[in-house]
């Protein structure tokens, strides 16, 4: 195939290099000097696959601390959907985020299910970023009706040995590698969020994509891990029993958010655990 990869140079975008290997990909990434959206206003190209990871999100303390930086990904996914429209793209991947569910479901143990966001009865995601993802799945069913096909994906807390260290995932196996001690956690460490592997939230997509599935689709692994179960994990796997110091005032985000994997794993199976990919990235 063909296919346009947006935010190419990032985290989901390397992980969808290194499994499309045998494709013909042509890349854009504000890291390499091309905004995205510039791209959109001459590129006349038309391609089998679009998958378009552009977005601003930078981890907890961006969202939280300087949440009109994300807004740029309204811009950044409107004007990706209008140029698709316009130029009769063949087939798109749009990755939307857990953070687009109701932040009210997300305040006590409950697993969250693709119909937990009606378009027509919308309720309060989290913050600029979820709001963002929302529009950007708002857009996309009219896309669907204009005859180009688009696949909504929702990831949960992806995950992988080459994370930016802005994310939970890294700081842990970092701190772990290093035997911290004291093993910072932000917040009481109860905050509880779904882990899943980056190759696992790749070949769920192109397995998706593959049997034409159209409706919104959850990627997690449907496990809820705290942050306190997280940083006993990867000191255990380093063999190392330090003391815990919870650092009470810094963003901690919603105390709940895991998902539903019932019409995923129609789809596609995780392939790699948590302990597993722990192992992994630490080595």
């Amino acid at each position: 195939m063909k296919i346009l990869i947006t935010g190419d140079e990032g985290f989901v975008g390397r992980e969808f290099h290194r499994q499309l290997t045998d494709h013909d990909i042509t890349g854009v990434d504000l890291k390499s000097g091309q905004d995205c959206r510039d791209f959109f206003q001459y590129s006349k190209t038309v391609f089998d696959l679009v998958i378009h990871l552009a977005a601003i999100v930078g981890g907890r303390m961006t969202i939280e601390g300087n949440p009109l930086s994300v807004a740029d990904d309204l811009s950044i996914d409107a004007e990706m959907f209008n140029w698709a429209l316009r130029t009769k793209q063949k087939r798109i991947v749009y990755f939307s985020s857990s953070a687009a569910y109701p932040i009210e479901l997300q305040t006590r143990p409950y697993l969250l299910k693709e119909p937990d966001i009606n378009l027509k009865d919308i309720r309060n995601p989290d913050l600029t970023y979820g709001w963002a993802k929302l529009t950007g799945e708002y857009l996309a069913q009219f896309a669907n009706q204009a005859g180009v096909p688009t696949h909504v994906f929702r990831p949960f807390s992806g995950y992988g040995a080459d994370q930016d260290l802005d994310y939970p995932f890294p700081s842990f196996i970092r701190r772990a590698r290093d035997h911290n001690n004291p093993f910072d956690i932000w917040g009481d460490g109860n905050q509880v969020r779904d882990f899943i592997h980056i190759s696992d939230i790749v070949s769920a997509v192109m397995a998706a994509v593959a049997v034409d599935y159209r409706k919104p689709l959850n990627l997690g692994c449907g496990r809820p891990t705290s942050f306190n179960q997280l940083a006993a994990m990867v000191s255990r796997e380093v063999d190392y029993n330090p003391e815990i110091n919870h650092i009470i005032d810094n963003p901690v985000g919603v105390s709940y958010r895991a998902s539903n994997n019932r019409n995923m794993l129609d789809v596609y199976v995780p392939k790699i655990s948590l302990e597993q990919g722990i192992a992994m990235a630490l080595r």
